[in-house]
């Protein structure tokens, strides 16, 4: 994809009145001859196999025959409930081709994760697994297996989408309340390559080939890494397990000759912690979280190469990025602006400032979302003037943008967001919890661990086990609170909200005992 081509003068983007995603990371390829070359090399099963662009957008096609028998149409959510394989990078085609919204879904979530966004988004229909329809039985979700699929389909065009046609709809950690839906356009591709292709120095180059331990259900799996790696023919690796290791990573790495890693800060940390050594790479990619000079610097002997910190969140992604080949980037700083965005601290007045202040994005960035999810007010409360805040805190300087902390509540953990609304929700569905707060304690490997106060019901009982097992058991196994600490009572603002900063406060002086 030349996403150049969408913008003049490396600031104003313009786009054609007809844009679909599905014709940029597959149909373009087979319109320009390049059928035969490989689109993922799948590590899925027993032996690599090499899928090429044309055996993708078969499966895809036939991903679309069966979603087109159950009745989708366009504006239809669809969501998809698979791991990393090339059955779920054709199920977001599929899906986009036709002109609905794909909606990633985790295969990790249990049930009340699963329920918040299957409600909110309203989606009636899922392409998943054997697994994912025992993990779907519980609701009115039709589903697409690959069972399901016709042995042949028929070839078709994209829907008449354009850029601003939502597409995907992906969820965020749930800051405050529930997680909010943040609606892309079919633009959100073009508006990630910029960013991509300059934490890799250069993505694309002759034998690069692309891999992440990160799920193509989030963010950073499906638009840091898969979905720009087809646009650019560049192969990506499939490969799923059920926990990093760094033996696990070095033998992905050998197998299918990566020479292009996201790797979150967690699984750096855990290569580092475990002396593993990674050879052949051109690129290393790391967001989600500060890495700190220590891994930096412990980047450079393991990899031999600097290790290129990005920036970006679900609301509007990769809009900072470091780039070891054409700049260096000042220590304690994530990089600059990326090609194409305005990216600026500003003070409360919404005023570019030299001094500390929130991290912004103006509006009219290419990967910025549409919107909340019909959730207006949502929408209207990101913005201040013309910039979408992010909930950061930074500062700027000669370009560069550093990260100073978090401005709201979420707990960044082995590069997983969390918000502790809906951890918070989950322990109060508990009969023997009165109430609880949850906040981030820091911690050495995983940036920050779930810490969760709680109080009981008078003559109540329970045990730490039980407590995180609940939360394991409706949310997601990296949601549960690692430390639970009982109190008498916790710390309230008068109209009965929670004080986290004193709950966070005291977590930290714990930490540092």
């Amino acid at each position: 994809m030349r996403w150049r081509d969408f913008l003049d003068n490396d600031s104003a983007w313009r786009w054609p009145s007809a844009m679909n995603m599905a014709d940029q990371v597959c149909d373009a390829h087979i319109a320009a001859g390049r059928s035969d070359r490989t689109a993922i090399i799948d590590l899925t099963t027993r032996a690599r196999r090499d899928v090429s662009f044309a055996d993708l957008q078969r499966l895809s096609f036939r991903v679309q025959s069966a979603l087109l028998s159950l009745g989708v149409v366009h504006g239809d959510r669809i969501g998809v409930l698979l791991s990393q394989s090339p059955f779920c990078a054709a199920a977001h085609i599929a899906i986009w081709r036709i002109g609905a919204i794909s909606v990633p879904l985790f295969k990790l979530f249990a049930h009340e994760a699963l329920a918040s966004r299957i409600e909110d988004s309203g989606l009636q229909i899922a392409v998943t697994d054997d697994t994912g329809i025992d993990m779907l039985s519980a609701f009115s979700v039709a589903t697409v297996t690959a069972a399901d699929l016709p042995s042949e389909a028929v070839a078709s065009v994209s829907a008449d989408t354009g850029p601003e046609t939502p597409a995907v709809l992906i969820y965020t950690s749930g800051t405050t309340g529930k997680p909010k839906g943040a609606l892309h356009g079919h633009r959100m591709l073009v508006g990630h390559m910029p960013g991509v292709i300059a934490s890799h120095n250069g993505l694309g180059e002759m034998d690069d080939c692309l891999w992440t331990p990160a799920d193509w259900a989030w963010i950073g799996g499906l638009f840091d890494v898969l979905m720009p790696g087809l646009a650019l023919a560049v192969p990506v690796v499939a490969s799923r397990a059920e926990k990093f290791s760094g033996q696990a990573a070095g033998d992905v790495c050998r197998n299918a000759g990566v020479r292009n890693a996201f790797l979150p800060p967690t699984a750096l940390r855990m290569l580092k912690a475990g002396g593993h050594r990674i050879a052949g790479l051109r690129s290393v990619a790391s967001g989600g979280e500060p890495l700190g000079a220590e891994v930096l610097a412990w980047g450079q002997q393991a990899f031999g190469l600097t290790i290129n910190e990005f920036y970006g969140q679900t609301e509007c992604n990769m809009v900072v990025s470091a780039n070891a080949r054409d700049f260096d980037t000042p220590t304690g700083a994530i990089g600059k602006p990326v090609t194409g965005f305005d990216v600026a601290v500003v003070d409360t007045n919404g005023q570019p400032t030299d001094a500390e202040g929130d991290i912004a994005i103006a509006a009219g960035a290419p990967s910025m979302m549409l919107g909340y999810w019909q959730n207006a007010p949502a929408t209207a409360a990101k913005y201040r003037g013309k910039w979408m805040l992010t909930g950061d805190r930074g500062r700027a300087r000669d370009g560069f943008i550093w990260f100073v902390g978090r401005d709201d509540d979420v707990i960044t953990s082995a590069g997983y967001r969390i918000g502790p609304a809906e951890v918070e929700d989950c322990l109060l569905t508990h009969p023997a919890v009165a109430t609880a707060g949850v906040v981030g304690k820091p911690d050495p490997l995983r940036t920050e661990i779930v810490k969760a106060y709680v109080v009981l019901k008078p003559r109540a009982e329970a045990t730490v086990q039980t407590l995180q097992d609940h939360v394991k058991a409706r949310l997601a196994s990296h949601c549960y609170p690692r430390e639970v600490a009982f109190v008498e009572a916790l710390p309230m603002t008068v109209t009965g909200k929670i004080r986290r900063k004193e709950l966070r406060a005291r977590a930290v002086a714990e930490a540092h005992r």
